[in-house]
């Protein structure tokens, strides 16, 4: 009988060596590793934002609508730099480019109403097309807690339709649904990485 018959049996998500010892973790072991712990902080994060923007509905918004202008702005900034740099092919629609950034960074500042209008549309948007990946997720099995993903994704999808419908209706209650949509999601982000941590264990 040859001697490494009676070698150590490699766990699943690890590659056996021909001594028969257990060797690093595949890489699909690792990006399972990587991906509960990042939902996992990703989730208390939304958890923590979602308190405080239903504590602080109007404020946060205001904050929000703030830095998005900020954003626009600091975009406009880096577009005119390459202006100047003389490898940059596209010098001309750098510089229309950046000055368009600029000039609707300051406006959205100026008129915040017409900024939280703008992040209503693009929250309720982002809602829809997240609640549509989760029950595609969902039902082809691609992750683990069919019915779970699948009712997020539901949800996910009702709560953008309405935003999308009435983005400029009521701020603070738009700013009150966001936190306690932010908590929910929250929630379950932690609920996935605990998920996706039981999935690894079950694999080693």
């Amino acid at each position: 009988m040859a001697s490494g018959e009676h070698g150590t049996k490699p766990s699943p998500g690890y590659a056996a060596t021909p001594s028969g010892h257990r060797a690093a973790p595949s890489p699909a072991s690792r990006m399972l590793a990587s991906s509960w712990q990042s939902t996992l902080v990703v989730g208390v994060l939304t958890l923590i934002l979602g308190i405080i923007v239903s504590f602080h509905p109007t404020g946060s918004l205001n904050v929000i609508a703030v830095l998005f202008g900020v954003l626009m702005i600091l975009s406009g900034i880096f577009h005119l730099i390459r202006v100047f740099d003389p490898e940059e092919l596209n010098r001309v629609w750098a510089g229309i480019s950046g000055l368009l950034f600029i000039v609707i960074g300051v406006i959205l500042i100026r008129h915040l109403h017409l900024t939280r209008a703008l992040i209503g549309l693009f929250i309720g948007i982002t809602w829809i097309v997240q609640g549509l990946g989760a029950i595609i997720g969902g039902a082809a099995g691609a992750r683990g807690g069919r019915g779970w993903w699948i009712a997020f994704g539901l949800v996910s999808i009702v709560a953008g339709i309405v935003v999308v419908a009435t983005p400029t209706s009521s701020l603070n209650v738009l700013a009150v649904l966001l936190g306690i949509w932010f908590i929910i999601m929250g929630i379950f982000e932690i609920a996935g990485g605990f998920m996706l941590r039981r999935a690894l264990r079950t694999t080693q």
